[in-house]
């Protein structure tokens, strides 16, 4: 089985929307806190990782979350990962950004389906690691991979960032909202991590 990647580049704007969403200074106590690197700080030093290690980080990074805001981790995490939406379409290669022009203008019902597979490609460490398909009038977005469950254990879903991350970008295709719900997670020790998307 081969290992779980990562890219160092979206690890890299992850910290950032992390900070922004904290502000430097809680987000350099919570690293003290945790034990985690106080290079840490500087989102550059991840441009360094290997995909491997940036698997790691990106897991360790929000394990350390859940565990200095409790309860309330769950929201600041779907805000850093509804942040980080336009984050990665900015950052995007031309081929994606074409993709995304593309959606735009694709009849409203069928851009849902295009825009989460262009979301896969972009959080996806290799081809086939994040598949979406059509369940009758919902979808599922099945990530194989999952670097946010990587070495990590719940009795509970764990994937809140990824989940703020679909919600952003049906959001942007669409202007409508939509029910995301992990229905099964890795970290709970399923193959996939899953989500069934409803509404809009």
């Amino acid at each position: 089985m081969s290992e779980t990647k990562f890219s160092n580049r979206i690890l890299r704007r992850f910290a950032e929307t992390v900070a922004l969403e904290l502000g430097a200074e809680q987000f350099n106590g919570m690293l003290a806190l945790s034990n985690l690197p106080q290079e840490w700080k500087k989102p550059d030093t991840f441009l360094k990782m290997s995909p491997v290690d940036s698997a790691h980080v990106y897991a360790a990074l929000q394990a350390a979350m859940r565990i200095y805001f409790g309860r309330g981790a769950r929201g600041v995490l779907l805000r850093v990962g509804q942040r980080l939406w336009n984050r990665l379409l900015d950052d995007a290669a031309l081929g994606g950004k074409a993709q995304a022009a593309l959606i735009k203008r694709l009849p409203l019902a069928t851009r849902r389906k295009s825009t989460l597979e262009l979301l896969g490609k972009f959080i996806g460490g290799e081809s086939g690691d994040i598949t979406v398909h059509t369940l009758d009038l919902d979808l599922l977005f099945a990530d194989h991979a999952s670097p946010t469950s990587h070495d990590q254990s719940s009795s509970a879903p764990i994937c809140f960032v990824t989940q703020g991350l679909i919600r952003e970008s049906l959001f942007w295709a669409t202007g409508h909202g939509y029910d995301v719900v992990e229905i099964s997670c890795k970290a709970t020790g399923e193959n996939a991590c899953e989500f069934k998307i409803t509404g809009g």
